[in-house]
């Protein structure tokens, strides 16, 4: 028979979870479980393994590695000589992996940590608070908890598309460990990952064909911001838009997609794959229908303002979830903040705070960055609001003028009355970090005239891109 321990808390999760455990709750029993992530399943969660960290670790390098493409401008002649992919993933993972291993021994071993028990494995539902987990190890448990966190994340997906499961093409988890970089990489998607990655890859002199399903790349951004990126992208690499992908086999030189555009049948070649169509949230690892959990369509657990479970419509007391478990953003800084809404609550049900008070920024970092926050201009427009619409070009003030930028560009959305922001999106140099003056006034209730007219704005410096926008929503 499977032993059974009770705990007062059950943390599934190393991610954002990781950051659950603390001094306050160290007169509570805790066993945090955690599967990993990636093919070896490590410890620490996406962000910092496979996801946000080491991808823009490459993306430095990457941005350094393009340099010579724009040199001449500048009246500068520089050559990229030579790619040392080994060094490359073995500085970035040479910094991340004792991270990862640190943060594991920690948990397991420190004296801070003497009320929590590690456990690695899988868990998954038997009941309302019980679970089973499976350890890595062999073992089985049976473990119930007063109060169960669940942070368990969310992993690739791969599209039901014929043999491309058989294919085993790379996802996010393994293509920044390849042995040696292809000659040439398909990009399978036109989001966040493949955008990024195509960037990275392309910089770095692999030839690279990025295949998006719709006629734009990154379509979750704005229409403008994302029809610039397109064009942009379509200058540096080879990118297949409208491409209908029907089927995968591999062959002796490389992959084949076989699919259709425009009505007709088209076959795309390369030595290797990367598929970046998504992500899925772990519930089905997790069972959660056992357990009477409800689950959104995409695989989200449903929860409330507060980070509760639901269950039949209802909160299940005890139950939390966050971060890309239960959120539709999938964003690390969104996984962040719903923990410290969960550990709040846990600590003060009596004083419970919602998560879901403060608009939600994105960034992208590809070539050039992309980022925004709010409503887009269609959505503005249908919500029945007078809007008024901003659009400043980096070339027109004097830093986009050093940088000889001539295709980026700022887009603010406001009330036309109260000139409330309501969105604000960007594409160009520093976009991710420009875009922070904008989500600060929206979650703190500054209209475009409070900000654009109540302080100094630096010249000659990138910010003016953002003030010369916002002073046309104010005259």
């Amino acid at each position: 028979m499977t032993e059974t321990t009770h705990y007062d808390i059950a943390l599934i999760g190393s991610g954002s979870a990781n950051s659950f455990p603390g001094p306050d709750l160290a007169d509570r029993t805790i066993v945090q479980i955690d599967r990993g992530v990636g093919p070896d399943r490590v410890f620490g969660g996406t962000c910092l393994n496979l996801g946000c960290i080491p991808t823009k670790m490459f993306v430095h390098t990457a941005d350094l590695a393009a340099t010579p493409a724009d040199a001449a401008r500048f009246g500068l002649t520089e050559q990229l000589q030579h790619v040392d992919w080994p060094a490359i993933r073995d500085r970035i993972f040479g910094r991340i992996d004792p991270i990862t291993a640190g943060g594991e021994a920690y948990r397991r071993d420190h004296e801070d940590n003497a009320n929590l028990t590690l456990l690695r494995g899988t868990a998954r539902f038997v009941g309302e608070k019980e679970l089973l987990v499976d350890g890595d190890d062999g073992s089985r448990q049976r473990i119930t908890a007063d109060t169960i966190v669940l942070g368990a994340g969310s992993r690739p997906v791969l599209p039901p598309i014929d043999g491309l499961a058989d294919l085993a093409p790379h996802t996010s988890d393994t293509i920044m460990r390849v042995e040696a970089l292809p000659a040439s990489l398909a990009i399978l998607g036109s989001g966040v990952v493949a955008v990024e990655m195509a960037h990275v890859l392309s910089a770095l002199g692999v030839e690279v064909t990025l295949i998006a399903r719709s006629q734009r790349v990154l379509r979750a951004a704005d229409a403008d911001i994302s029809a610039r990126l397109t064009e942009l992208l379509g200058e540096r690499l080879h990118l297949v838009t409208g491409f209908d992908t029907t089927s995968a086999r591999r062959t002796a030189d490389g992959v084949e997609l076989r699919g259709t555009r425009e009505g007709r049948e088209e076959t795309l070649r390369a030595e290797e794959l990367l598929v970046a169509v998504g992500r899925r949230p772990n519930s089905d690892l997790l069972d959660v229908r056992a357990a009477g959990i409800d689950v959104a369509e995409d695989g989200r657990v449903e929860v409330d303002a507060y980070q509760r479970v639901l269950a039949g419509g209802e909160v299940r007391e005890g139950v939390f979830a966050f971060g890309d478990l239960s959120s539709p953003h999938q964003l690390k800084h969104v996984a962040n903040h719903e923990q410290r809404i969960v550990r709040h609550n846990v600590l003060h049900p009596e004083q419970l705070r919602r998560s879901d008070t403060m608009p939600v920024p994105s960034g992208v970092f590809t070539h050039p960055h992309v980022a925004w926050v709010g409503m887009d201009e269609e959505t503005a427009r249908a919500s029945g609001r007078e809007v008024r619409v901003a659009v400043q070009e980096y070339a027109s003030i004097a830093y986009g003028w050093a940088l000889e930028d001539t295709t980026g560009f700022a887009k603010i959305i406001a009330d036309a009355e109260t000139t409330e922001i309501l969105g604000a999106h960007l594409i160009g140099p520093e976009a991710t970090t420009l875009i922070q003056l904008l989500i600060q006034a929206m979650s703190t209730g500054q209209t475009a005239r409070d900000i654009a007219t109540t302080q100094y704005w630096i010249h000659p410096a990138m910010p003016e891109l953002i003030e010369n926008a916002l002073l046309q929503l104010v005259d």
